[in-house]
């Protein structure tokens, strides 16, 4: 026999504050070994609690889609810490979706994290130029919502206290402007390539009008 369903909590919600992104650094002397020719760096991709807390007991599994090209490109990690190390040489955008636990009755959340290798720093006119660091960290800051969760989800949740962001005014804090700047540019050079696609199209629509006149 099925067991019943738990009942959700009407009018109540939970959220859970994560922390994902990834660290990259360049080979040194010593190369990794079974690294291509090609590659050049070694990256980790991740997602866990603002301060490295274990975020297990309400997630199952986290998978990871990397770029076509890497052999086995869907990466499953089915416990902590939920992260996946690997080599390579371009940046690309890479899908996270997290599973939670089966008690959840949750569906499971999907995400891009655009795999940063190289640091940046900005000119006057917005653009980027590649400098040298010795470890690059790209991390982002979000908040998982559950909207009237079920009692016995709610149990597991309430079971760990809520996980708390690092102050900015710390050394360490990874979620800095330079890293918004950096998206504020991707989302801005996305809409001027879309511009300029437009603009091609319209061309090429008037160019073909006026050969259709002509030939008339």
């Amino acid at each position: 026999m099925a067991a019943p369903v738990s009942k959700r909590i009407k009018t109540l919600s939970v959220t859970r504050p994560i922390v994902f992104g990834n660290t990259a650094k360049k080979f040194g002397d010593v190369r990794p070994p079974n690294a291509p020719t090609e590659h050049t760096h070694l990256w980790t991709i991740f997602v866990r609690g603002p301060q490295n807390e274990d975020i297990s007991y309400y997630v199952e599994k986290v998978v990871f889609k990397l770029h076509d090209t890497y052999p086995n490109p869907i990466r499953t990690v089915e416990a902590p810490p939920f992260e996946l190390t690997e080599t390579g040489w371009g940046e690309f955008e890479i899908n996270i979706k997290i599973y939670f636990v089966q008690e959840s009755g949750e569906k499971n959340i999907s995400f891009y994290h655009h795999l940063r290798l190289h640091p940046y720093i900005f000119t006057t006119d917005q653009k980027p130029i590649p400098e040298q660091m010795n470890e690059v960290s790209s991390s982002f800051y979000d908040e998982i919502i559950f909207n009237e969760p079920n009692e016995a989800f709610f149990k597991i949740l309430m079971s760990k206290p809520g996980n708390l962001l690092p102050s900015n005014k710390t050394k360490d804090c990874v979620f800095s402007k330079q890293l918004e700047q950096e998206e504020i540019y991707r989302i801005q050079n996305g809409i001027n390539t879309i511009k300029g696609q437009i603009e091609e199209l319209k061309a090429n629509i008037t160019q073909k009008l006026k050969e259709n006149e002509s030939k008339n």
